[in-house]
């Protein structure tokens, strides 16, 4: 993916939402997807793995 910059007022809304509309949907989950994964980064400091889960049961 190339990367655009673009400079435009906080009020223009429009051209978002003009953009996401033309991605594909592959594209626009596989971006959300990233995005996640660089929020879970700064917000706990490493990649989300699987939360380990203990059960203790009693046998007779």
């Amino acid at each position: 993916m190339d990367k655009i910059v673009r400079i435009t007022q906080l009020s223009d809304n429009e051209t978002d939402f003009a953009f996401w509309k033309n991605v594909s949907h592959t594209e626009r989950l596989t971006q959300l997807e990233k995005i996640r994964q660089e929020f879970n980064g700064w917000k706990y400091g490493a990649e989300q793995r699987f939360q380990r889960v203990y059960t203790i049961i009693e046998r007779p």
